[in-house]
């Protein structure tokens, strides 16, 4: 098979990564609200019997014994998504909205969400411009998609600002998006926050495999559901002293001048913090090479991940990145399941395979 070709894996629970996945993405979780999507991979992890352990961060560690305790692996993905804040309750009932991550106002225009209370209560609304009716504003498809000009408009009876206080909504309660996703007969996966679900649900997927394979692995593995990578610092912390790869689990970015597309693994060689670790990106591309694994190679400008984070921090470990292929990130997203599949089989002949030379 040629390099960057994809083959269709027989790998038997692509249909349950992607029911999985399904579920993920279902479970609202905006960075800084996140218990509810780390307690359902908490639930998955112990149903496996998978050792755990939550940080102070919310996030997730899962362990894997391996015959060498001295030399450890890390993978990490996150749960957090893209959300929002009330950032002002408006004198005419509307929210104004304070953006959680890094996208732009014209995607989520016409979006419904749900707003949390500080009592756990869920009213629904939808994201609109204030200038919306083209019968009444002359300039609606003109006026700029941004904070001033975009609202939320609630579900409910609200007329005023007391109106909406009165429902139990507050400036700093969290936002979030409806995911809206399918997965379509042709095998697609389109939804909202599949970056970086579509990876949680690749790595839960993992470690039930090599448990029902009872595989032991060459090296104790860790695997951190990270919470805070939308925002910067998921996977900075946390890191055992005995680790020597951390490896990033998340999207490959497509658009113009990528490789990446919704059908290979992305091999990240480089992003906005720099390069990846020469030597592990070089171990990925053999291991894809000769386990007949469609991959990409590819740059990705304008991103960062869990492991460069890890390497801001001042950890000393050889640091790499991959994930599935997402067209429109941070927006409308969508891949394949034989990305999903890719991703998910290069990861498996990974945590089997020897550490790099550093």
């Amino acid at each position: 098979m040629k390099k960057g070709e994809s083959k269709v894996s027989t790998y038997p629970n692509v249909e349950e990564t992607k029911q999985l996945i399904k579920e993920l993405v279902s479970i609202p979780s905006p960075s800084g609200n996140t218990n509810r999507v780390i307690s359902f991979v908490e639930s998955y992890l112990n149903e496996l019997h998978v050792q755990t352990k939550r940080n102070r961060k919310g996030g997730l560690i899962a362990t894997l014994p391996g015959k060498n305790e001295d030399e450890h692996r890390m993978l990490t993905a996150h749960v957090d998504t893209l959300g929002a804040m009330v950032k002002e309750i408006k004198t005419n009932g509307r929210l104004r909205l304070d953006l959680i991550g890094g996208f732009r106002y014209n995607s989520i225009e016409g979006e419904y969400c749900e707003i949390e209370t500080a009592s756990g209560d869920i009213i629904t609304g939808t994201i609109l411009m204030h200038q919306t009716s083209v019968h009444v504003y002359k300039n609606a498809g003109e006026a700029e998609r941004n904070q001033v000009n975009m609202e939320v408009r609630i579900d409910a009876k609200a007329e005023s600002a007391e109106d909406v206080r009165n429902l139990g909504i507050e400036v700093g309660d969290f936002v979030s998006f409806d995911p809206r996703v399918q997965l379509t007969e042709n095998g697609f996966i389109k939804s909202r926050h599949l970056d970086d679900k579509a990876s949680v649900g690749i790595l839960l997927q993992l470690i039930k495999r090599i448990k029902d394979e009872d595989i032991i692995l060459p090296y104790t593995t860790h695997f951190l559901i990270s919470n805070n990578e939308e925002i910067g610092y998921g996977g900075n912390s946390n890191i055992t002293p005995e680790t020597v790869e951390y490896l990033a689990v998340d999207m490959g970015a497509m658009g113009d001048g990528q490789s990446t597309d919704e059908y290979t693994v992305s091999i990240c060689v480089k992003d906005s913090s720099g390069p990846y670790h020469y030597g592990l990106r070089k171990h990925l591309v053999e291991l894809a090479t000769k386990h007949d694994i469609g991959y990409k190679l590819d740059i990705y400008p304008f991103y960062g991940s869990d492991a460069s984070a890890a390497i801001r921090a001042g950890y000393d470990i050889v640091h790499g990145l991959i994930g599935p292929g997402i067209d429109s990130s941070h927006a409308f997203e969508r891949t394949h399941e034989s990305s999903i599949m890719q991703t998910e089989n290069l990861l498996y002949q990974y945590i089997q395979s020897p550490l790099v030379s550093y």
